[in-house]
């Protein structure tokens, strides 16, 4: 049937009568679906049949997953078996970069090519590992559940509710059992959400601790991408202290060595190259040499896939101040179930003996006489009030503090640049007595530029570079292009004008390439390739100098360039060119004009480095297995020129090591600049003033290390300064500080400060410029390398501690008042004032909200302005054991008159005196709680306003104590008081400001009041 013909069909619809309407629309809705149906089966159809393609036909396959060449199985065997035979069927290392479809010198394509990183990804897996489960709220709440005092409390709630039920009928009788219940599920539940929340938060540390920024090349562009965004066929930049990312092969470099212990258990360092052994394993570290290498595997799939999932923190840890609050708690605890199980011996002998009554004067047990379910439930009773006394005495708030205070702590530290590895490390900085810091970087701001430059004797200013011989510029600059371990990449400028430069490497390899690309025109591409290297010995911290041995292609000739330290430098050369490019002998006295040079550079502040050069003939090279060998030279070089590199000071960082004196710290420089850079440094960061007497305060590091041990011992306290010194020295003197009682803190960056990092008290790595093994080895990772950062760190290591001992404070003075009023009170009236509910109530005010309140104060100025603590001093202070019995005393003594003496004075039944007690007691806590925040101060509302949560935690404890007076009769045992009878609780709560006021102005003696309790660090 035509189109047309459908067209008249369904146009006469519109025209039919009405009558036909209906039956016209019905065939036009079976058509219409019968049409699209056979729409859809043609094309379905359509699709299946298959198309014979033409002569022409090309088959185009779009799959982005498509495979690599080689599968993962093969890669891993290579790496793993150190299989060179396989290696060598598929054509090397340059037949796997093919295989992997990867350029050894440009990388891959990268986060440009997202289709690439995906097929990559999905083919070879993800350069993650399975994470340990987090332990989940159930977990906390069955925790909780284990608590011995709880389960007993439960178990009484469940007697009383059983036997109130059949006494009292369900109406009446579930309300002392059924609190007793929801008082217990309130504290489970709140404690189980703090424990949960903080775990969450150690998890999520420890992760971001795990986060390792990776040097990669893809698309001929030098980048730091995170660990995880590794990918198989990356080509890896790996130097001195990095740790290698995953498997996979060498692809160039020189001196490369692994630490393979942490894989193989054997400390002997490996040589890796592309001949012998061109194989490389997850989790190793680079010890010394650079390298790239080309990612085979990643994962899983590494032959050492759970190393990294095994190095993450155990959020678990116990810290220092932990186990010592936790015997502190033991030892609480004792005298706690001491006086508990008296008050229960006692309560149960005045019931038996017939000596207690009920609330109408009847005396509840008669012999024989009394029903055995009203024996059990007035027993039942009276254990729970004894549990609940156990449950109030016992501190178990103190460990909640303590992860409290270092939760939050820790959150506001990554906040102001410090990520903490390690727990202990927050308590340990507030104890710091000392802190020796590097230079670059932490006081100084890591811009390093070059702002002089010497050839010969004369100075060459920066528009008179022409005037230099054009060939030892360019010696100069073949000796910055080969001797480097950075990098220079060129990109064409957003305005296309031009070429944009991007550096990268060290600061001092940075402001060295810029200075020879911008300055002295130097083409890196040019000179890297007309060259071949031959032996390279890489910088470190203890030669403080790097040498290269070359052989250029142009004319075949062999030369050594080095380049360092500059009075290093200088004593190897013995010949150096002048301006004019004339080579003239390096004698004595033209040796002292150079140092003083070098000393007239370092007196401003200015890092001195030494170019120099020799040639070297064929007949000292070595040919082993088709490679060119050599010891690179040491002497009788050729100085080519020195620059002074200015590396200005941090703004602040005198005001913060001011900050640190002001506070009792000793600040110490250790730098491997000369003594000359260092001591201009440390008199700009006020570490040496003006006037001070530099005799033994400024030494060098060889110095230090040929003392005595007596001697070391003996001036380390003087000392501020130790220029040109090695991690062995910096180890040496924290050693010596140790020694002599110090708790030190030290900051490091580099492989060989991983063993001082690690004797320190506090270790302290550099985020930016530390190496992995420097943080691997540190406590506290300083993201942003800056010395101010390292004072935050000190400043909220003191408000930890201070943080715990207001707590400690506050809950002891609950502890010893809700002792001695239910102790006196069950001995003299044979009942307690206070309800298991209601200290139920107390305790919940106590531990969590009172941790909340005091754990969570911010570190004030006042914290700086105390010595450290030290080693030796006792947890609860004198002045702490002075402010909590005096308010102990107050609340004893107004909490016993009002249990003997209420009834008659205020006119009031028994209930609305138990009432008061109640509600006293708990203002008492509330207006306490303030004086808790100043140990020493009187001013308890200094700094009150940005306090913010302990000002809500306040609001909420007294709102919710209204509720549980006036609104939660039955529940919490309590009767409604009216407008004077709170007036008189706030008031005679309200009178502990007072009495802490005047109780400060009391002196106490040095002497710790009890020893017992002075549990050491």
């Amino acid at each position: 049937m035509s189109l047309l013909t459908n067209m008249e069909r369904i146009e006469s619809l519109f025209n039919a009568p009405n009558t036909k309407k209906k039956w016209h629309s019905a065939f036009l809705v079976i058509y219409c679906s019968r049409a699209l149906a056979s729409h859809f089966t043609l094309n379905n159809k359509t699709k299946q049949r298959k198309v014979n393609p033409s002569p022409s036909f090309t088959v185009i396959d779009l799959n982005p997953q498509q495979p690599f060449t080689i599968d993962q199985t093969t890669l891993t065997t290579i790496v793993k078996e150190k299989d060179h035979a396989t290696l060598k069927k598929h054509g090397g290392i340059e037949g796997i970069a093919k295989s992997l479809e990867t350029d050894t010198e440009h990388g891959i394509k990268g986060d440009e090519h997202a289709e690439d990183m995906s097929r990559r990804r999905h083919i070879f897996g993800s350069n993650t590992y399975p994470k340990p489960r987090s332990k989940s709220f159930v977990h906390f709440v069955l925790e909780a559940f284990k608590d011995v005092t709880i389960l007993i409390l439960l178990c009484c709630a469940a007697l009383s509710l059983g036997f109130g039920i059949k006494q009292h009928g369900l109406k009446e009788g579930w309300y002392d059992g059924g609190s007793i219940f929801l008082a217990v599920f309130i504290v489970i539940s709140l404690s189980s959400i703090s424990n949960f929340r903080q775990n969450r938060q150690f998890d999520k540390l420890s992760q971001l601790s795990n986060d390792i920024q990776i040097d990669v090349v893809r698309l001929g562009r030098r980048q730091q991408v995170s660990i995880y965004d590794i990918v198989v066929g990356d080509v890896v930049c790996l130097k001195i202290g990095d740790q290698v990312p995953a498997d996979g092969l060498f692809v160039d470099g020189h001196s490369l060595r692994i630490d393979e212990s942490s894989m193989t258990g054997e400390s002997d360092h490996v040589e890796v190259g592309k001949v012998h052994n061109p194989f490389l394993f997850s989790g190793t570290k680079v010890v010394d040499g650079y390298a790239k290498m080309m990612v085979t595997s990643v994962g899983m799939k590494t032959t050492w896939g759970q190393m990294m999932s095994s190095i993450s923190r155990d959020v678990n840890e116990e810290t220092p101040l932990q186990a010592r609050l936790n015997k502190l708690t033991s030892s609480i605890g004792k005298v706690g179930l001491a006086v508990a199980f008296l008050v229960l011996v006692l309560l149960l002998i005045r019931y038996f003996t017939g000596n207690t009554k009920d609330e109408n004067g009847v005396k509840e047990f008669n012999g024989s006489k009394t029903k055995f379910s009203d024996i059990m439930n007035s027993v039942v009773g009276v254990v729970a009030d004894a549990v609940t006394i156990v449950v109030v005495a016992i501190p178990e708030g103190l460990p909640l503090a303590v992860t409290l205070t270092l939760a939050y702590s820790m959150k506001k530290m990554m906040a102001d640049q410090a990520m903490v590895r390690k727990l202990s490390a927050c308590e340990t900085m507030g104890s710091a007595t000392t802190i020796c810091t590097d230079k670059t970087g932490t006081l100084t701001l890591n811009e390093m530029r070059v702002t002089k430059f010497w050839m010969g004797l004369e100075p060459v200013l920066e528009n008179a570079y022409s005037s230099v011989a054009p060939f030892v510029l360019q010696l100069i600059q073949e000796g910055v292009a080969l001797n480097t371990t950075g990098s220079v990449h060129k990109s064409k400028s957003e305005s296309g004008s031009g070429s944009d430069f991007e550096f990268s490497g060290s600061p001092t390899e940075k402001a060295i390439l810029s200075w020879a690309v911008l300055q002295l025109d130097m083409e890196m591409d040019e000179l890297t390739k007309g060259c071949s290297i031959i032996q390279v010995e890489t910088f470190n911290s203890k030669k403080k100098r790097s040498g290269v041995l070359l052989r250029r292609k142009s004319d075949n000739t062999v030369n050594v360039h080095w380049k360092g330290a500059a009075e290093m430098v200088l004593k190897m050369c013995s010949k150096y060119y002048d301006a004019s490019g004339i080579l003239k002998d390096l004698d004595s006295e033209i040796m002292r004009k150079f140092e003083n040079i070098i000393q007239g550079m370092a007196a401003s502040s200015l890092r001195c480095i030494a170019f120099a050069q020799t040639e070297v003939s064929d007949s000292e090279i070595e040919v082993e297995d088709g490679e060119e060998k050599a010891m690179v030279k040491e002497n009788g070089l050729t100085l080519l020129g020195l620059v002074g590199i200015k590396d200005p000071c941090r703004p602040g960082v005198k005001a913060a090591v001011e900050s640190c004196q002001n506070a009792g710290v000793n600040v110490k420089m250790i730098t491997g600049d000369n003594v000359f850079t260092a001591r201009a440094i440390a008199t700009e960061c006020g570490i040496l003033r003006q006037n001070q007497d530099m005799d033994g305060a400024v030494v060098e590091g060889e110095e230090f290390r040929n003392y005595t041990p007596e001697e070391r011992l003996e001036k380390v306290d003087k000392i501020c300064v130790m220029a040109r010194s090695s991690p062995f020295d910096k180890l040496l003197m924290v050693e010596c500080l140790k020694q002599k009682g110090h708790v030190v803190a030290v900051t490091g960056d580099g492989t060989n400060d991983a063993p001082a990092l690690k004797e320190a008290d506090i270790g302290l790595s550099m985020g930016i410029q530390g190496t992995e093994v420097a943080k691997e080895s540190s406590d506290i990772v300083i993201l942003d390398d800056n010395f101010a950062s390292v004072v935050t760190v000190l400043r909220w290591g003191r408000c930890v501690y201070n943080n715990i001992q207001k707590f400690i404070q506050f809950q002891l003075t609950v502890n010893v008042a809700a002792l001695a009023i239910n102790f006196v009170a069950a001995v003299s009236a044979g009942e307690v004032p206070l309800t298991a509910v209601q200290l139920l109530w107390v305790n919940l005010i106590m531990d969590t909200l009172g941790a909340l309140a005091l754990a969570t104060e911010k570190p004030t100025l006042e914290l700086m302005e105390k010595p450290p603590v030290g080693r030796t001093k006792p947890l609860i202070t004198n002045v702490m054991w002075r402010n909590l019995m005096a308010q102990a005393l107050y609340q004893i003594a107004v909490l016993l008159t009002l249990q003997f003496r209420g009834e008659s004075i205020f006119g009031v039944t028994k209930g609305v005196n138990d009432t008061l007690i109640f509600n006293t007691f708990v203002m008492c806590q509330v207006f306490n709680e303030f004086n808790a925040r100043k140990l020493e101060k009187r001013n308890v509302f200094k700094g009150l306003h940005r306090s913010k949560l302990f000002l809500g935690i306040i609001g909420v404890t007294v709102v919710l104590q209204v509720v549980m007076v006036e609104f939660l009769k039955k529940f919490a045992d309590t009767e409604r008081l009216n407008w004077g009878q709170w007036g008189l609780c706030i008031l005679l709560g309200a009178a502990s400001w007072p009495i802490g006021w005047v109780v400060k102005m009391i002196p106490v003696p040095e002497k710790p009041f009890l020893d017992f309790l002075s549990i050491k660090k």
